[in-house]
C-alpha cells in the first residue's frame, strides 16, 4: 500500500487538541493563514507517497557502502534529496532572513511526522539540519550565519550534531575531543565521535558539523564544553568551497534498523587538526547544543508518531484484505476478513489510540515552543516556554516507547506474515528500536521531567497543565453525550492520578531521591495519558463544532472513548507502581548480584 498522510486527523489534532488555531486566532503567528496548513500537508503528503515511500524499502534491503572514507547511500537517495530541496522541503520553518519560508516550527512538525512515515531513515538527514540551522541561528556569529545559513536552509548542505564519544555517551561531560584556539580566532580539534547521522553522505557537496570539545582550561564537566562549527569542505569568503576539513568518517555501523541512514564513527584532526568556528561563548556549549538538542528531542518523538502510524496504516489494510475464520455470529461458507475478530480490532484500536495520543502531544509541544519564541507579550512567552519544557520529556518518551509498541502490535494483526520481511512489518519494529534511545534515552527524559519539570516555578507549569486538563475531563461529562461512556470520569480519575503521583514525587525529591528516581518511568507514562487522554477527547468535542469534521464527529468520539477506557485506565496501576514500587527497586541489588 502507498502512504498517504491522515490529513483530516493531523488537522483535528493540531487545530485544536493542540491548540494552534486559538494560538493563530490570539495573534501569535501574525498574519499567518491557518488555512494555509491543509495545502502544505497535501503537498507533503504527495511527496512522501510518490517519492519517498517507494525508497523505504529499497533503502532497508540495500543499505548504505562505506570506501576508503566515502559513503554511498541508498539507490535513488541522491535523486529524491535533489527533488527534496528543489521543492523546498528543507526551509519550511527556516528564517526568512536566509532564505527560509518561515512557516510555523508546529506546521513543519506534522511534515517531519509524514517524512517519518513514509521514509524514517531519509527524514533523519533533514532533522538534524533543521536542529543545526536552529543553533546557528540563535548562536552563531554574524559571519557564521552569513557564510553557512543559506546553504544550510536550502538543503544545499546538510549538518549533523557531534556530541557521543566512545566513553561519553549520555555523561556528555566526560567528553574528551579538544580543541586548541589559534592566532586568526579559528579552533584546531582533536579527537573522534561516534554514533554520527548522516556524518558522510553523497546527497550534498558540503557537511557543516557541530562539533561539542573540550579547550585545554576548560573546568570539568559539562560546564567545560564548548561547541564548534566544523565544515567538511572549508569556505571561502565567496561561499565556494575551499580545502578539505581534517574531519573524515573512519567506518559506519550495521545496525539493526535504520539501514538507509549512515551512522558514522568520526576522526577529527588525525592530521593538522581540523579547522572549527566558535558558537556562542567558551565553556558554554551545552546551552548552545540544548537548542539543538530541545528541538531535536521532539522531532525524534515525532519520528516515533510517523512509525507508529504508518505500522498501524499497513496493519490496518492487511486486516481488511486477510480472511481467516468466520467471525461470531456469521454464517455461511468461506471466511471473513480478520479485522471483524474482536481481538484484531482491539489491537488496531490500540495501535490507533496510542498514536493519536503520541500526535497531540508533540503537536502541542511545537505549539507551544512556537508561541514561546513568536508571542508579543513577554509573559505568555515564558509560560509557553515552560509549557514546552515539560512536554518535551513526554513528546520524546511516550511517542517512541509506543512507536514500539505500536510497531510490534502490528506485526501480531499481520500473524505469521509479520514475521516475514517481505510483508514489511518487521522494517518498523527495526526503525522504531533505536528512537528511545538517541536524543537522550527515554529513562532520562523521565528523569528530566521529575527532577527538573515538575517542580519548576514551584510547580507552576505542571499544576497549570493539570488544571487545564480536568477542564477538558469536566466538558466531557457535562456533554452528557452517551457516546463518550464513562470517558469523562476515567479522566478525571487519570488526571487527579497525575496530580497525587507528582505530589508524592516532589516530597520524595528532596527526602528521598532514589525513590523519586524509581518511579520517574512509570510517572512520565501516567502523565503522558492523562495528557494524550484529554487532548483526544478535546479534539472529539472540537470536532462537533467545525464543519471540517462533521462527518467524523462519531470516529473522532469513540477514539477517545476507547483510549480512556482501554489505555488511561491503566493509571492506577502506574500510580500504585510510582509509589508502592520504589522500594523494591532500591532493593534489588539481592536479585541483581547473581
Amino acid at each position: 500500500m502507498t502512504y498517504r498522510a491522515p490529513i483530516a486527523d493531523m488537522l483535528l489534532s493540531l487545530n485544536h487538541g493542540a491548540g494552534f488555531l486559538a494560538a493563530v486566532e490570539a495573534g501569535h503567528y501574525n498574519d499567518y493563514d491557518a488555512g494555509f496548513t491543509a495545502a502544505v500537508i497535501e503537498q507533503a503528503s504527495r511527496f512522501a507517497g510518490d517519492v519517498l515511500d517507494p525508497l523505504n524499502r529499497i533503502g532497508d534491503q540495500a543499505g548504505v557502502k562505506f570506501s576508503d572514507g566515502h559513503v554511498t547511500c541508498a539507490p535513488g537517495w541522491p535523486d529524491a534529496y535533489a527533488r527534496w530541496r528543489e521543492d523546498g522541503w528543507n526551509a519550511v520553518s527556516a528564517p526568512e532572513d536566509f532564505g527560509g519560508q518561515g512557516l510555523p516550527l508546529a506546521v513543519h512538525a506534522v511534515c517531519n511526522e509524514i517524512w517519518s512515515a513514509a521514509n524514517v531513515a531519509f527524514g533523519l538527514c533533514p532533522l538534524l539540519t533543521s536542529g543545526a540551522i536552529e543553533a546557528v541561528a540563535a548562536h552563531g556569529s554574524d559571519d557564521l550565519k552569513k557564510l553557512f545559513l543559506p546553504k544550510l536552509v536550502s538543503g544545499e548542505w546538510t549538518g549533523t550534531m557531534q556530541l557521543t564519544e566512545p566513553q561519553a555517551g549520555s555523561d556528555v561531560g566526560a567528553l574528551r575531543t579538544r580543541a586548541e584556539k589559534q592566532a586568526d580566532g579559528s579552533y584546531r580539534l582533536h579527537g573522534s565521535k561516534i554514533f554520527i547521522t548522516y556524518g558522510e553522505q553523497d546527497l550534498t557537496p558540503n557537511i557543516v558539523h557541530l562539533v561539542l570539545a573540550r579547550l585545554p582550561d576548560a573546568p570539568a564537566g559539562t560546564k567545560g564544553i564548548t561547541l564548534f562549527l566544523v565544515p567538511k569542505f572549508l569556505v571561502n569568503a565567496d561561499g565556494s568551497l575551499g580545502a578539505r576539513n581534517d574531519i573524515f568518517a573512519s567506518g559506519i555501523e550495521h545496525k539493526l534498523g535504520m539501514h538507509a541512514s549512515p551512522t558514522c564513527t568520526m576522526s577529527i584532526g588525525d592530521k593538522e587538526g581540523a579547522v572549527g568556528y566558535l558558537i556562542g561563548e567558551e565553556n558554554n556549549g551545552m546551552a548552545c547544543m540544548f537548542t539543538m538538542m530541545n528541538q531535536a528531542r521532539l522531532n525524534v518523538g515525532i519520528e516515533g508518531v510517523g512509525v507508529a502510524d504508518r505500522a498501524f496504516q499497513r496493519a490496518l489494510d492487511y486486516a481488511q484484505e486477510r480472511r481467516q475464520g468466520r467471525a461470531v455470529g456469521r454464517k455461511g461458507d468461506g471466511s471473513d476478513p480478520i479485522i471483524m475478530h474482536p481481538d484484531v480490532k482491539r489491537n488496531l484500536m490500540l495501535m490507533r489510540g496510542m498514536t493519536a495520543a503520541a500526535r497531540s502531544i508533540c503537536y502541542a509541544t511545537a505549539v507551544a515552543i512556537d508561541i514561546s519564541h513568536r508571542a508579543g507579550d513577554e509573559k505568555i512567552r515564558a509560560k509557553a516556554h515552560a509549557r514546552a519544557a515539560l512536554l518535551t520529556p513526554l513528546a520524546k518518551a511516550f511517542s517512541t516507547d509506543i512507536a514500539n509498541e505500536v510497531a510490534a502490535i502490528g506485526a501480531q494483526v499481520h500473524g505469521g506474515m509479520g514475521f516475514i520481511e517481505e510483508a514489511g512489518a518487521a522494517q518498523y519494529i527495526r526503525d522504531a528500536r533505536i528512537l528511545t534511545i538517541y536524543e537522550g534515552t527515554n529513562g532520562i527524559q523521565a528523569i528530566d521531567l521529575v527532577m527538573r519539570k515538575l517542580g519548576a516555578d514551584k510547580g507552576a507549569a505542571m499544576n497549570e497543565l493539570l488544571e487545564e486538563l480536568s477542564a477538558i475531563a469536566a466538558k466531557v461529562e457535562a456533554s452528557n453525550d452517551p457516546a463518550f461512556g464513562s470517558t469523562g470520569a476515567i479522566l478525571r480519575e487519570v488526571v487527579n492520578a497525575a496530580g497525587r503521583t507528582g505530589k508524592w514525587l516532589l516530597e520524595k525529591i528532596g527526602t528521598a531521591p532514589n525513590d523519586a528516581l524509581a518511579g520517574a518511568t512509570p510517572y512520565l507514562r501516567l502523565l503522558s495519558a492523562a495528557t494524550g487522554g484529554c487532548l483526544i477527547a478535546s479534539e472529539a468535542l472540537a470536532a462537533r463544532g467545525d464543519e471540517m469534521f462533521q462527518n467524523d464527529v462519531a470516529r473522532y468520539i469513540a477514539l477517545a472513548r476507547f483510549f480512556a477506557e482501554n489505555i488511561a485506565v491503566q493509571a492506577s496501576s502506574l500510580e500504585r507502581s510510582v509509589i508502592d514500587g520504589a522500594d523494591a527497586i532500591n532493593h534489588a541489588d539481592i536479585v541483581l548480584a547473581h
